[in-house]
């Protein structure tokens, strides 16, 4: 081939036939059909072929509102293979989102399941966009039609390793998504330094990621990582409920498992688990916040495997400190990822902070670092300085190296003059018998700042004033003497994003 992988994202199906796996199992597919790297290179083929003969041309976007599926594959490695720029969102977004999505990226195309197609066809008819779509209405495109007829091979275009491959939008956990730009070799290094390096992804395993594949984390997990890899990507469509997943653990029998904590948990907590055959598992994996210690102890107790739990970021693309297979410090992101540098700044004045146990702003460095958030120049620049980036974390390190988090930068909270880490509250709640989840956020209560836990009870506990005391009593115990919830509010769910993260934002605009 005339370009490597490092200048390609659109040659991950190619480096598959090179390798003589052409005939392997890539995908399995929501509907449980099995697709060859074969299969999926000529779909990726066809899909680039349809893309080139309605004039979509280098760097142009193309909008992929899709669950994960064969089609999304298709979709997403046709684009690249042309020199365009997939854009995968998420599908749960609010009307008006995509108005905004549409407008922001200069969409050339935009291919979207039906389920989906309410919410954006009158924008992408507005702007003139066109629209695929396996339930094609007047002036659509026939996805089926785009995927069923046409080359088996086109060549891939000739792509530099600094030419933009992909975007993706921040999942809004923080307020209005940012259209974050991530170049070729971005894919690459996350592939060689988390897949191959940290978690030794190889051609036998067989990855399932419950996060879909519009986020960062889940296409990593799903696509760009066992194409790398050579491994077999394990699809779910629909919502993954707790239930789901663990029926699609059991029936096709994954190697590593990619969650989020919410999920780990609330599989622990469904009926369906006791009887599940779980034992293909070798290694799980978890992101997009940090996971309970006493969460990682009952998944290790139940399963007999590790969960490598780490942090990463859409900006950074994927994980970029983690615990390691054999190594883990259950309650802590592990290690930085080979590849990445992490520093601990202070808050106030920028300055490096070297003393163990001491809490900072996480600042990282590494290769997949994204190039830009689309208009938004200012925002880029505040978000780095020189090749550091700030990450918006706050952890502290131990002595031997690993990383705790203590939350997000504008999560923490003073008390009195003290620094409150909601994170510590969090996990100590956790461990109550009664409690499933908990979410603490900084409230204003008659002019002084306040400590609020939202609560998710388990079983058949009850939110009364008994408990709400017993769990204050429970934090004091065990925390120092402030690190406790003023106030405790009994929910049956918090506000997440599409990974399963809790909007804090929204939990502090609440009155109760």
């Amino acid at each position: 081939m005339a370009a490597s992988i490092r200048s390609t994202v659109g040659l991950l199906t190619d480096r598959n036939l090179d390798a003589g796996r052409g005939g392997d199992t890539a995908l399995i597919a929501p509907d449980g059909r099995a697709l060859t790297f074969r299969d999926a290179h000529a779909l990726a083929c066809r899909f680039g072929a349809r893309l080139l003969d309605r004039g979509v041309r280098r760097e142009q976007r193309v909008l992929l509102v899709m669950d994960d599926s064969p089609a999304f594959w298709a979709a997403f490695l046709g684009a690249v293979r042309i020199g365009a720029v997939p854009v995968p969102l998420n599908f749960l977004a609010r009307d008006e989102d995509f108005a905004y999505f549409l407008r922001d990226s200069y969409a050339a195309l935009a291919v979207v399941d039906a389920a989906f197609l309410p919410k954006i066809d009158a924008h992408a008819r507005a702007l003139d966009v066109p629209i695929v779509t396996p339930a094609p209405k007047a002036g659509h495109h026939d996805l089926d039609d785009w995927l069923r007829d046409g080359p088996d091979h086109i060549d891939p275009a000739d792509t530099h390793p600094e030419d933009m491959a992909l975007w993706l939008y921040s999942s809004g956990s923080t307020g209005r998504p940012k259209g974050v730009v991530h170049t070729h070799q971005d894919v690459a290094y996350t592939c060689e330094h988390y897949a191959e390096q940290t978690l030794g992804l190889r051609a036998a395993d067989r990855t399932f990621s419950t996060t879909k594949l519009f986020h960062a984390y889940g296409l990593g997990n799903g696509l760009t990582f066992p194409l790398y890899t050579g491994a077999t990507a394990i699809q779910l469509g629909g919502r993954p409920t707790p239930a789901a997943c663990i029926e699609a653990i059991a029936t096709h029998r994954p190697t590593v498992l990619f969650s989020v904590p919410a999920l780990y948990n609330a599989m622990l907590a469904d009926p369906t688990l006791p009887a599940a055959d779980l034992t293909s598992l070798r290694l799980g994996v978890s992101a997009a916040e940090a996971l309970p210690a006493d969460v990682w102890r009952r998944w290790h107790k139940r399963t007999g495997t590790e969960i490598l739990d780490g942090i990463g970021s859409t900006e950074m693309l994927h994980i970029y400190c983690s615990n390691r297979p054999g190594e883990v410090i259950p309650g802590s992101s592990g290690r930085p990822v080979p590849g990445y540098e992490l520093q601990l700044r202070d808050g106030d004045t920028g300055e490096g902070i070297a003393s163990p146990e001491a809490v900072g702003d996480l600042w990282v460095k590494g290769g997949s670092a994204l190039a830009s958030y689309w208009h938004n120049r200012q925002k880029t620049r505040a978000a780095f300085a020189g090749e550091w980036f700030f990450t918006g974390d706050r952890y502290r390190r131990s002595a031997d190296g690993a990383y705790t988090y203590e939350g997000r930068a504008d999560d923490m909270i003073k008390v009195k003059g003290l620094w409150v880490s909601p994170i510590a509250i969090e996990n100590r709640l956790i461990e109550h018998d009664a409690v499933r989840e908990a979410a603490v956020v900084g409230v204003e209560r008659d002019g002084f700042r306040r400590v609020r836990a939202y609560v998710i009870l388990d079983g058949d506990a009850r939110g009364t004033e008994a408990l709400t005391q017993a769990l204050q009593a429970w934090c004091k115990d065990a925390l120092l003497r402030y690190q406790y919830p003023h106030e405790v509010a009994y929910v049956d769910d918090f506000p997440r994003t599409p990974t399963g993260k809790v909007q804090r934002f929204k939990l502090r605009a609440r009155t109760v």
